[in-house]
Parts: structure tokens; C-alpha cells; sequence
């Protein structure tokens, strides 16, 4: 499943581009409990998501995801900072303000949070009579929506006789039925199957798509932010420490803990056998590795064949991967080449000249 990306704001904060979500300078300190000390959840969180975008923020457990997106819808109060939704700050209402405000930003959970006495018809009319809309009113409102999720024949079934895929459905109508401006998606698919998963980010980008919802998704799977994400924020011990286009970002990682996060995802880490016979200086005798790195048009292109002949020389295909990043072809290549004599330098040199970006990785033997 590939999606054709949009193009791309330059970062909202700097370039004139107001963002619809807005976090400037946040903190949010828990204060200590039972004998241990105050827990600081977020440092100084300064983040946009641009109007009609999706942001993914990714990050491991513990590393503050889910306080930052509580903070957005007002479940939490940060410690200092501002957190503003479409001009409002939303850090600054009172209960009954953030009560009407919260209408305008909807939210996804993991465990779908449906109400098993409730139809799936019900389940979505929820938040709309809990606002006193008319029953008519609802039913006009929840209908279209239950075709929209693909759902338009199961108005009647309770959560007990739907399948994962298809609460996670109910609940991304229930989330939409208050017309939101901003979607929160809490680990929304990572109790679904590989093929669910699938088919909810599909829903998810058309909701984006069709409805011009922005949406800020939290997960801890580089999967989804690859397959879904216009672009992404990496979060670690509670700070964002690498943020921008999804695709930059996979391509060209400058943090550590992002270069973990996709390494697995881009085929991009080596084989444990391989890595642990791994030198640093040319081994005699010995290959070198280097990882070509190719994207956008050059992912179709025969470089391969093209070195090969040019170096006179067998390249060796030790890992290799093609793959589509917020709907761009990328791919990476490890092959090996004789680690003395002219023979590196002339391949770097010529794949360079092809437009692909070389990483001598260490010697083997």
C-alpha cells in the first residue's frame, strides 16, 4: 500500500505557515509520590503540525508520547509552556470551556474504548448526545459516517460481534462525529494484525484526505509512520530530538535514536554474523562494505551493472532492500568490494557520479 505524498510546508514555526497544533516550550513535571522524587514527563517541547498534515510522533515506552498528546486535548495541564489548537490555548480554559473546545479535536484509542451495551449506531452517537444534538439530527450525522468506516451494515451489532479492525472503525467515526478540525490517534493500531493495520492507516489517510482533518498519531512502529506519516517527530527521555519530513528523515537520519528506529525498517542494519566480524580498518586480504543508498527515480535505475562494468570487477550483494517512504521509493544496497587498492575509492567515486549516496560500513575478512 503506497500513497502519493503531499507537499511537503517548510517547518510552520519559522516560514510563516501558522500550524494548527502548536506546542511551544512545554514542560510537564509530575510531582513526587510515595517516597519518590518529581518525574519531569516532557523538556521544553516545541513542536507544529502544520493544517490538514498528518505528524507522527514516535518514541519508546516511557518516552513521553502519550503526555504529549494528552496535553493537546486538555487531559493534562503542562507544567509550563503553551499548548494552542487551531489559535486557542488550550492550556489556559477553564473546565467548561475546554468541555466545548474539546468537541473540535477527536480522539482514537488503542483498546477502542467502545461501550459494550451500546450498538455500534450508538456507540458513535455518543459524543453528539452528550452535546443535546436532536435525535434526528444524530442519525443524519452518524449514517454517513458508518459508511464512510465501511461499516454502513453493521449500525446494530454490538462491540462482542465486530472484529478488532472493525471497533477501531466505530471508533474512528464515534471520534469523528463532533466534525473535529484535529485528530488524536493513541497507539491506534498496535493491537490490530499486520493486514488491519493496513487497512485503518488507509481509512486514516482518506479521513485526512477527503476531510482535511489534520492528524497527530503517536506509535512506537516505524511501519506506520513510514506508510502514513506527512512527517514525524522522534521523541526520546521526554524531549524531541530529531523532527521533519517523513522522508528526509528516513533517508537521512541525524540522531541516534531515529537511525535505530529505521535501521530495521529500510534494511538498512546488518545481519548479526556479519556485524560482529566487522573492522573498522582494512582487513588483508579482505572486502570492504559499503552501503549505497538510492531514491526517487534513481530506485529504478540498473546501477548495479553499471559499476560492475565500469570497476571491471565482481560486487559482491551481501543485503539489499526497495521500499516506499511516505509514498517515495528508497532503498539500500550492502555489497562488497576488494578493501585494498584503488578499487574502493573508484566505486564511492563512480556511485557517487550516479547520484547514490555510498557509506563505507568496515573490512571483513
Amino acid at each position: 500500500m503506497t500513497f502519493q505524498p503531499k507537499t511537503l510546508l517548510p517547518d510552520p514555526a519559522t516560514q510563516g505557515h501558522p500550524a494548527l497544533i502548536e506546542m511551544r516550550g512545554v514542560e510537564k513535571t509530575y510531582p513526587a509520590r510515595s517516597g519518590n522524587g518529581a518525574v519531569t514527563a516532557l523538556h521544553d517541547i516545541t513542536l507544529g503540525v502544520p493544517r490538514g498534515f498528518i505528524l507522527g510522533v514516535i518514541g519508546r515506552s516511557g518516552a513521553g508520547k502519550s503526555t504529549l498528546i494528552r496535553l493537546v486535548n486538555g487531559l493534562e495541564r503542562p507544567t509550563s509552556g503553551q499548548v494552542i489548537v487551531d489559535g486557542v490555548e488550550i492550556s489556559a480554559l477553564g473546565e467548561r470551556a475546554l468541555r466545548n473546545e474539546r468537541r473540535s479535536i477527536g480522539m482514537i484509542f488503542q483498546h477502542f474504548n467502545l461501550l459494550a451495551r451500546r450498538t455500534a449506531f450508538d456507540n458513535i452517537a455518543l459524543p453528539l448526545e452528550i452535546a443535546g444534538v436532536p435525535s434526528a439530527e444524530i442519525k443524519a450525522r452518524v449514517m454517513p459516517l458508518l459508511d464512510l468506516v465501511g461499516l454502513g451494515d453493521k449500525a446494530d451489532r454490538y462491540p462482542a460481534e465486530l472484529s478488532g479492525g472493525q471497533k477501531q472503525r466505530v471508533g474512528i467515526a464515534r471520534a469523528l462525529a463532533t466534525n473535529p478540525k484535529v485528530l488524536l490517534s493513541d497507539e491506534a493500531t498496535s493491537a490490530l494484525d499486520p493486514e488491519t493495520t493496513e487497512q485503518i492507516l488507509a481509512l486514516l489517510r482518506r479521513v485526512n484526505a477527503e476531510l482535511n482533518i489534520t492528524i497527530l498519531l503517536i506509535t512506537h512502529e516505524m511501519s506506520v509512520i513510514k506508510t502514513i506519516a506527512d512527517r514525524v517527530a522522534v521523541i526520546d527521555g521526554g524531549r524531541i530530538v530529531e523532527e521533519g519530513p517523513t522522508f528526509d528523515l528516513f533517508t537521512q537520519p541525524q540522531h541516534a535514536t531515529t537511525r535505530s528506529f529505521i535501521a530495521s525498517i529500510t534494511g538498512s542494519e546488518l545481519p548479526p554474523h556479519i556485524a560482529r566480524d566487522l573492522h573498522a580498518a582494512p582487513v588483508g586480504g579482505g572486502k570492504a562494505l559499503v552501503r549505497l543508498t538510492f531514491t526517487g527515480g534513481d530506485a529504478t535505475q540498473p546501477f548495479l551493472s553499471v559499476l560492475t562494468r565500469k570497476l571491471a570487477v565482481d560486487l559482491g550483494i551481501i543485503q539489499g532492500n526497495v521500499d516506499y517512504i511516505a509514498g517515495q521509493p528508497y532503498g539500500t544496497l550492502v555489497i562488497s568490494v576488494p578493501g585494498s587498492g584503488d578499487q574502493l575509492a573508484t566505486l564511492t567515486s563512480a556511485a557517487r557520479e550516479l547520484g547514490l549516496q555510498t557509506e563505507v560500513l568496515g573490512y571483513v575478512a
